[in-house]
């Protein structure tokens, strides 16, 4: 999808235009792409001009929830398809999603981007082909990229959040990737059966939680995850903790379990699992 050039709203935002206006200044300084740049905007009675287009100051705007120009008006970055998939501002510029109203990547102590880099850094994808299973936002993508990744596969199966990646100025664009970003509309449980063996150096999996896919959890998964993987290929496996206090299931240690069986040495590594290929 290509991307779409709009600016992004949140309620904060929406009110220092209003304020600003009130105030009778001509122009407002700040960032409508989430931090990315720094903009001007000149401010008119009855609308304001941002990179050369022309817009109309915002109706009231809710709390953790993006806007974004569709044309018409401000509408929420969100889409209905029989779940609820939803960008969600964050205190640290990058966004997160929720599908749901269930928060997809952890923004609690660091912004999404910094908590993926971290986990990218185990893989240590530097020159290296990489498998990226859930792309999601492609925020491991990024992280490989600024890295300095060779090459990286990535797979989203779910249209809208493809979408919600056109207007995240933080998601990677693969077209200005070089051609090191190669990004599939696809689900991996499907498509890595039609990837060759040992095409890969590392791989990152970052599912969503086992209740929603426990397909991705499975040692079927894990074995194919083994058979594209190159011999001492490094894997990291998001899993959380989910259901540790209420049903005393130790997930983590579940799918170290499992990743051994598939033909993988594990151990526990940040809020997940760290596997070799042996």
């Amino acid at each position: 999808m290509p991307r779409i050039a709009t600016p992004l709203l949140t309620r904060p935002l929406g009110e220092a235009l209003l304020a600003a206006r009130a105030a009778g200044q001509s122009t407002w300084q700040g960032s409508l792409d989430l931090g990315r740049h720094q903009d001007t905007v000149a401010m008119l009675e009855d609308h304001w001009t941002w990179r050369g287009m022309a817009y109309p100051y915002p109706a009231k705007l809710k709390d953790r929830t993006l806007y974004w120009w569709d044309g018409e008006s401000f509408s929420a970055v969100s889409r209905y398809a029989g779940q609820l998939i939803k960008l969600v501002p964050t205190g640290w510029d990058v966004p997160t999603f929720e599908i749901d109203g269930i928060k997809m990547l952890p923004t609690s102590r660091q912004s999404p981007l910094d908590d993926a880099r971290r986990k990218v850094a185990l893989v240590q994808p530097a020159g290296k082909t990489v498998l990226d299973t859930c792309g999601g936002l492609g925020y491991f993508a990024a992280c490989c990229l600024e890295a300095g990744v060779a090459a990286i596969q990535s797979f989203e199966k779910n249209e809208d959040v493809l979408w919600l990646r056109t207007l995240n100025p933080w998601s990677p664009d693969p077209d200005d990737s070089a051609g090191r970003l190669r990004l599939a509309h696809a689900d991996v449980v499907q498509a890595i059966a039609g990837l060759p063996d040992a095409a890969f150096d590392a791989a990152l999996h970052d599912p969503p939680r086992f209740g929603i896919a426990g397909e991705l959890y499975s040692l079927a998964f894990y074995q194919q995850l083994a058979r594209v993987l190159r011999r001492g290929g490094r894997l990291f496996h998001y899993t959380g903790s989910p259901n540790k206090l209420t049903s005393g299931r130790d997930v983590p240690r579940e799918v170290a379990k499992r990743l051994e069986t598939a033909g993988f040495r594990a151990e526990l590594a940040l809020d997940g699992v760290l596997a070799t290929k042996r």
